[in-house]
């Protein structure tokens, strides 16, 4: 009231400068800037002056002053009720108490860039101005003791818009911040109202007069009087009988509630600054308030109980999701202690993701309370934080419940918002004997083998699986047909038989149409799953004999267990006709050439059914001919064993030997067999007439007249042997007593060449001339184009290296000693076999002269014989 501006600093320094002569009515602060502008009288009178100051530049210590100039509305001066200025410097709105507004644009700190008009003229005094800027947009509310208007500076002309038909009283009107979205507010004596640039918002009903208005924080502050008793605050001073008492309320409004109320003695303001309030009271004191921090304000609320107020509070103050999970902890905790059974389950609800699930369950573990505990297991599945084990609580309180409509629901949510294990919800559908839910699952979601395992073992509909199977890859329907094929096959065995012809043949899945990706066609191998038909044989027998005709290349074990099924058929037939079809079908198969590998398996197949055929054709097939001549010599045919002989004699001559000896410990009369097989042997020169004798003389029944015509034949063919041998002897020895004349004339006689004609030529022979020893004659120049080699004769060349090529195989073959023992061993005449290889000259020393031997004289040796070969024969001693 003395004209002066005061400054309190952070460290409750008092400071001042006279800034009026007079008086000082009104100070705006601007919050982005150092600039105050405030409104004051030099003067006596109706005189008011605009001051606008810059209080980081100083001019003599105090204070730079910007700009001055007068707040009078149009020519009459009237009294200001209030000041507002907008934080970007370029409007300041001046309220006069006969209703008028005067809007100052552009810098406010300069008058030369500024325009000052009068923006509103009205009947009731203008008790509060503000500014709101949103976006690019610029409002400004004006209210009276009566109404409420807003203006649009962003816009030519300034549109007004008339939002209520009620005012306030001065210094009852603020502006919020964005967290109530900047509405207007104005304090009525009845309610509180919140308006925005085109409406009223919510109106709070806070009653008693008010006095000052003020926002902070997210906070209302609000002094008004209340003639009600209150109680009395520590900061309340003085003696109550000598001043007003006024109420200080601090409310919440996005929480509703009341966040510090107290009684004040004659309040001058509420300040806002570094983080506190301050109540300045007439008496000249300042009372701070701080508000205390988060945490405080949740344990003063937990104690009174008031959860849903603190979770509000949290969320408020942007508290993280661990800081409400555990006040919504609290809270259930709360109400569950209350008995509020589905109240706390809502607020346990909340807390998923943070608090630990068991700790909710085991509070819900009782069959009361089991429909509170599917709802929060629900949640728990919808939000994918379930494991294995709440999935089987939850389908069993499902189960316990019998809620068949809630179990349906859940499993039969779409594949992507499965949010449970699939495999343990069909373990517990199935142990609860839910079995159509768990086949349903099961198939949804791919999991074949808890499909088939029910299907066969729970409801055992075998038609449905085997169809199942069917649908399935190649790889699964293989494995699965492998594992179930023995259940399927004892109650849909013609069913199981034809898939698994298609699964060995050229599988694809049933559902599938024929693509590109279809063009590899897969097998199984059809000799795994002969095992599955342990009881079906006639199935097994229809499933082999399908894969042979179709599959030629089929494994070795389908031919084995085809032959071993049709050998059984064939040995227990009794039908004559059957037996012998099935006997044509076994030689067939063994006749297809699959058995030559297996042999040794296919004959004793043979043998334990008795089948003959089948193995005297095995034997054939195996060159076994003796045992094919045993087998009909224990059978006493003796017809056949003379078969035997004639068929494969050739290739095995000891069966004739082998047939004699059989006929021969006969003791019934066998002339006509022996007979046909001494002819034979005959024939064959198979064995010695002596052995043959010791042979027969072992039956009782022969007498000499069945060898006697045996006999004389052989004897006779044996006297013409000698007679023709003798005469070679004969003619051998002439030869050699002429060759060895030879050799004699031409060791000691000389040789006389009367040859008149070439020998190549046939021309006149004429000197010079080539003469041999052997008698030919050559003309020196037919001799050098004819001949291979100076030394030899070319006529008797060819006949020469014959000769010598005999000696030379015979002396190669001396050494075979192995051949020799073995030719010995075999042949049914040693004798000649000796005296073969006497006459290769095996057991002779051969020496081989073919020229004359270096170091010698040509007068050791006779000069005829230079030009001949010579064999000296030595017989070793």
């Amino acid at each position: 009231m003395e004209g002066q501006i005061w400054f309190l600093s952070r460290s409750l320094q008092l400071s001042s400068f006279q800034a009026y002569k007079l008086r000082v009515t009104h100070l705006y602060q601007m919050k982005q800037h150092s600039i105050l502008a405030s409104v004051g009288e030099d003067e006596e009178g109706i005189n008011p002056l605009v001051k606008v100051w810059n209080l980081e530049k100083r001019d003599g210590g105090n204070p730079l002053c910007t700009r001055i100039f007068p707040a009078i509305p149009g020519n009459k001066p009237t009294v200001v009720s209030c000041l507002t200025v907008h934080e970007n410097l370029n409007f300041m709105a001046i309220g006069f108490a006969d209703g008028s507004v005067v809007l100052t644009k552009g810098d406010i700190t300069r008058d030369r860039h500024s325009k000052t008009q009068i923006l509103h003229e009205g009947s009731y005094p203008v008790t509060g101005l503000a500014f709101r800027q949103s976006g690019k947009t610029t409002h400004l509310f004006v209210v009276t003791t009566e109404n409420i208007q807003c203006y649009t500076l962003s816009v030519k002309d300034y549109p007004r818009l008339e939002l209520d038909t009620h005012g306030c009283g001065l210094r009852c009107s603020t502006l919020s911040d964005p967290s109530q979205d900047l509405q207007f507010i104005v304090a009525g004596n009845e309610c509180v109202y919140l308006y925005q640039p085109d409406e009223r918002g919510p109106c709070f009903a806070f009653e008693g007069q008010k006095l000052i208005v003020h926002w902070y924080r997210g906070y209302l502050v609000i002094v008004s009087k209340d003639p009600k008793c209150s109680p009395k605050s520590e900061f309340a001073g003085g003696d109550p009988q000598n001043s007003d008492k006024q109420i200080l309320n601090i409310y919440d409004l996005y929480n509703k509630f009341i966040a510090y109320s107290s009684i004040f003695d004659d309040v001058v303001d509420v300040l806002a600054e570094w983080g506190s309030l301050y109540v300045l009271t007439r008496d000249g004191k300042i009372h701070a308030l701080q508000e205390k921090d988060t945490q405080t304000k949740l344990e003063m609320l937990f104690k009174k109980n008031l959860f849903e107020m603190a979770i509000n509070l949290a969320k408020s103050h942007h508290l993280d999701s661990d800081g409400l999970s555990e006040i919504f902890r609290q809270y259930g905790d709360h109400l569950y202690n209350k008995g509020n059974h589905d109240g706390a389950i809502q607020q346990y609800i909340r807390t998923i993701g943070k608090l630990e699930p068991s700790y909710v369950i085991r509070k819900f573990l009782d069959a009361q309370r089991i429909h509170n505990l599917t709802a929060y297991l629900q949640t728990l599945h919808l939000q994918s934080l379930a494991n294995a084990d709440h999935t089987t609580l939850l389908l069993n309180c499902y189960t316990k419940l019998k809620d068949s409509c809630k179990l349906e629901e859940f499993i039969k949510t779409s594949e992507s918002e499965v949010h449970f294990d699939v495999e343990t919800a069909i373990k517990v559908l199935r142990q609860a004997g839910y079995y159509s839910h768990a086949v349903y699952l099961a198939e949804k979601h791919a999991h074949h083998e808890w499909y088939l395992k029910i299907q066969l073992e729970d409801i055992k509909n075998y038609q449905e699986a085997l169809r199942y199977i069917g649908k399935l890859p190649y790889d699964q329907a293989e494995s699965n047909m492998k594992r179930y094929g023995k259940i399927l096959m004892h109650h849909v065995p013609n069913e199981t038989t034809e898939l698994l012809k298609i699964l060995c043949t050229d599988y694809r899945p049933s559902g599938d149409c024929e693509g590109p990706g279809m063009l590899e066609v897969k097998k199984a191998n059809s000799e795994a799953f002969i095992p599955i038909f342990a009881n079906n044989s006639r199935e097994l027998k229809a499933f082999l004999e399908h894969m042979t005709e179709v599959q030629y290349d089929s494994s070795q074990g389908v031919y084995d267990t085809l032959l071993e099924l049709r050998l059984q058929n064939w040995a227990h037939e009794r039908d004559p006709q059957i037996k012998e079809k099935l006997h044509s079908e076994a030689i067939t198969l063994l006749k297809s050439g699959r058995f030559r590998d297996v042999f040794d398996k296919a004959l004793v197949l043979c043998q334990m059914h008795n089948f003959k055929d089948g193995v005297l054709y095995l034997y054939e097939q195996g060159k076994l001919f003796q045992q094919i001549m045993h087998y009909h010599m224990q059978n006493e045919q003796y017809r056949k064993v003379i078969e035997v002989c004639e068929l494969y004699g050739d290739q095995e001559a000891c069966l004739w030997e082998q047939a004699l000896s059989y006929f021969a410990r006969k003791e019934e009369n066998c002339k006509e067999y022996i007979t046909a097989v001494l002819k034979h042997i005959e024939n064959k020169n198979l064995m010695p007439p002596l052995l043959v004798v010791q042979t027969l003389a072992h039956n009782s029944t022969a007498t000499l007249s069945v060898i006697k015509d045996y006999l004389i034949n052989k004897l006779q063919k044996q006297s013409r042997q000698i007679e023709q041998d003798e005469q070679r002897i004969q003619k051998y020895r002439e030869e050699t007593t002429k060759i060895r004349q030879e050799i004699e004339e031409l060791k000691t006689s000389p040789k006389i060449f009367q040859k008149t004609k070439c020998s190549i030529c046939t021309g006149a022979l004429e000197l010079p001339s080539v003469h041999f020893l052997c008698g030919h004659s050559f003309h020196q120049h037919c001799f050098e184009s004819y001949s291979e080699s100076d030394s030899e004769c070319p006529t008797c060349m060819p006949e020469n290296r014959k000769v010598m090529d005999m000696i030379r195989a015979q002396e190669q073959k001396r050494d075979l000693h192995d051949q020799f023992q073995h030719q010995l061993k075999c042949s049914n005449d040693g004798f000649s076999v000796v005296a073969d290889y006497f006459g290769r000259g095996v057991f002779n020393k051969l020496t081989l002269i073919t020229d004359l031997p270096p170091g010698k004289s040509a007068t050791t040796i006779d000069a005829g014989l230079q030009r001949e070969l010579l064999i000296h024969t030595k017989r070793s001693t």
